[in-house]
């Protein structure tokens, strides 16, 4: 059985809807935030050493890392679906999405939530941030135009793996500026599977 160890507002949402779209049986382990830090409780690093959220078990096997969450679950339990096939080129491209969602354009989007909370302190690295943000989600923008998925013609898990991103680029305001990648996580939060996962996981603030 797959458990989700599935931590309110972050980041392990995306795995609920990976496997509402992939209709596999799972259970979903709740934890929640710490009300005054917002950091994961103590508990998760009986799952995990970093006691970091997402992490999923399969049959008492865990699996940390979003990427290698969604890549671990579409090899072993997706029987071909939600991913090009891998002699395709496309199927290259979809790595290359997987991985840039948490190795690349997440971090200017997390050094603006961090760097923002030290007030005027943090004032002079707001130029960089900026600037850093503006060239990631601005070559995400340049990508989607014309496109109603990542790769291909259809959904997979490197559209997944984006969602989070395109979800904290909203909440913190910066999407309105880029009408496709904008447009798009409209399209992915009207998927009847991302609807079932939201009603499952709780609160969601993200992007609404």
């Amino acid at each position: 059985m797959l458990i989700v160890h599935h931590l309110n507002e972050s980041r392990s949402q995306r795995i609920l809807w990976l496997l509402e779209e992939l209709g596999l049986p799972y259970e979903i382990a709740q934890h929640q935030r710490d009300a005054k830090t917002r950091l994961a409780p103590p508990e998760l690093k009986a799952i995990h050493p970093l006691g970091k959220s997402p992490v999923i078990t399969d049959n008492g096997f865990p699996v940390h890392e979003t990427g290698a969450i969604i890549d671990y679950v579409i090899r072993h339990h997706g029987n071909g679906r939600l991913q090009p096939a891998p002699s395709s080129r496309d199927y290259d491209l979809y790595q290359q999405w997987l991985h840039y969602s948490e190795g690349s354009a997440m971090l200017p989007h997390m050094l603006n939530m961090y760097v923002g909370r030290l007030g005027e302190a943090g004032a002079p690295l707001h130029p960089r941030i900026e600037s850093e943000i503006a060239n990631h989600d601005g070559y995400v923008e340049g990508h989607l135009k014309g496109r109603d998925f990542f790769v291909g013609d259809s959904l997979s898990g490197a559209d997944i793996a984006m969602s989070f991103v395109a979800e904290v680029a909203r909440a913190q305001k910066k999407l309105e500026v880029y009408p496709a990648f904008n447009a798009w996580l409209d399209r992915m939060h009207a998927r009847p599977a991302w609807q079932r996962a939201l009603e499952k996981g709780g609160s969601y603030a993200l992007g609404r």
